[in-house]
Order: structure tokens, then sequence, then C-alpha cells
């Protein structure tokens, strides 16, 4: 694939995320999903979907900003603003209401016009600390 059609995938992609349609078309049948640097991994495009959306519908209702997209042969780095309100259970801590602001990054593998794999660089010590402490987070905001 050329740099253009890959950035073609991810563009349509972040709109059908966005619009909490189905993205799951936009990945391949043994799509990897993985939060570095913890243990949250999912194989498979229902399994990518449902991590995808209890972060963005369940525990928060969040979209992402992408600020910056640059794309290759092969794949794609977008950089992005996690924006949300905390509205359930996340990490242990009950719905608070809190909205956030985290900056993140994802890398995504593009092959044959499908996401083969998102591996997401997010300070999630940052975003709980934000949930924790709303009205510190509120001023930081």
């Amino acid at each position: 694939m050329s740099a253009a059609e890959v950035r073609d995938v991810l563009t349509a992609y972040a709109e059908v995320l966005v619009a909490r349609g189905d993205y799951a078309r936009f990945f391949s049948d043994d799509v990897h999903f993985e939060v570095m640097g913890t243990d949250q991994v999912a194989d498979g495009p229902e399994a990518a979907e449902q991590a995808i959306r209890f972060l963005h519908e369940v525990a928060f209702d969040a979209n992402p900003e992408i600020v910056n997209l640059v794309a290759d042969d092969h794949g794609a780095a977008a950089e992005a603003i996690f924006a949300g309100t905390h509205i359930s259970d996340f990490a242990g801590i009950p719905a608070t209401g809190t909205a956030v602001r985290v900056p993140y990054s994802v890398v995504y593998d593009v092959a044959e016009g499908r996401i083969s794999a998102l591996r997401i660089y997010m300070s999630l010590e940052s975003l709980v600390a934000r949930i924790s402490t709303p009205a510190k987070a509120a001023a930081a905001s």
C-alpha cells in the first residue's frame, strides 16, 4: 500500500470511530490491540472493538482528537488527545463525572487495506490521577 492509501484507511477509521459506528470493519481478522506497558491486550476484530468501546463509550464518554497523523507504506502513527468524561467504573474508580484530556499516541500496522495492529501509548497513571482527584483534574484542564 502507498502512504496515501494507509492515510486514507486511518482517516476513514477515525471518522467511524468518532461516529461510534462499525469500526471493526477496518480490522484484519488477526488484529492485535495493546495498551503498551499494561496487560491490556485484545486479539481479533470483536475483542479489539470491545476494548476500544470500553474506553470511549463505557468507562468514558470520550472521543479522540487527532493532532497529527504520519503514514508510510506499512502503517501510521497518530498523536491525539483522549477527551471525555468519566461515566462509569475505570480502574476500580466509580464514575466521577470528571472531564479529562490526556495526550496519547497510537501506532497502527496496516496491510491490504486493514488495520492489523494498534499499539496505544498512554499514561494510564495520568488518566487515573485525573479521575481520582476531580478538583485537581478540573484545575489542570
